[in-house]
């Protein structure tokens, strides 16, 4: 199976596709960053309507999440930005593609309004996937299943303190805090390629 991981420079997801045979290839305007020859170095659109099998997008979140929502109400100049970011999420939603995963955090209103009010098809967490940790994730889905969790560590995430359970959100300041918060969890990228990239008997 041909797939495209788009907005994807970490390569987690990409490999996880890899690792089961598939023709994985991902592609963001970074470079891989482990210098992977499985990596379009370019603007996504360059490649997009290439004739993929699955296509797995990570559009960025900045304007459109939910915990940005407020920051629209003090700077204009973020509705033309958030207009563009819808924009290019749409990009994904309405691929002609016949599967199609579009991860995202929880939107706010004003996002859902410009991606035409297609809510999401579910919501996972990592803690679902072996990471005692917390980062609700919203996945809009076309041709696929809805994500089953894999292994629930739930019970130990529970007895966690809350700056370890919430990890990425009390990441102290540096130049790769956003790289690091918006990599994919490994156990998500497993059950991703384990459920979704099984070979028709």
């Amino acid at each position: 199976m041909r797939v495209l991981v788009a907005c994807e420079s970490s390569g987690t997801v990409r490999d996880a596709f890899i690792a089961k045979g598939h023709d994985a290839w991902s592609c963001d305007i970074l470079p891989a960053d482990d210098n992977s020859l499985f990596h379009f170095n370019c603007d996504v659109k360059e490649v997009l309507y290439k004739d993929w099998d699955l296509i797995i997008a990570h559009p960025p979140c900045t304007y459109m999440c939910n915990s940005g929502v407020c920051h629209l109400h003090k700077d204009e100049s973020r509705w033309q930005k958030l207009d563009e970011a819808a924009e290019f999420f749409n990009l994904f939603l309405d691929h002609p593609c016949e599967k199609i995963c579009v991860e995202n955090p929880i939107p706010h209103k004003y996002a859902v309004e410009r991606i035409g009010g297609r809510k999401y098809t579910q919501t996972i967490q990592p803690w679902q996937f072996g990471h005692p940790e917390s980062k609700r994730t919203c996945l809009w889905l076309k041709g696929l299943p809805k994500l089953v969790e894999t292994d629930n560590v739930k019970h130990i995430y529970d007895k966690l303190p809350k700056h370890k359970q919430q990890r990425l959100h009390y990441m102290p300041p540096g130049k790769d805090r956003w790289k690091e918060r918006s990599k994919t969890f490994d156990g998500i990228a497993k059950a991703m390629a384990d459920q979704w990239g099984r070979k028709k008997k």
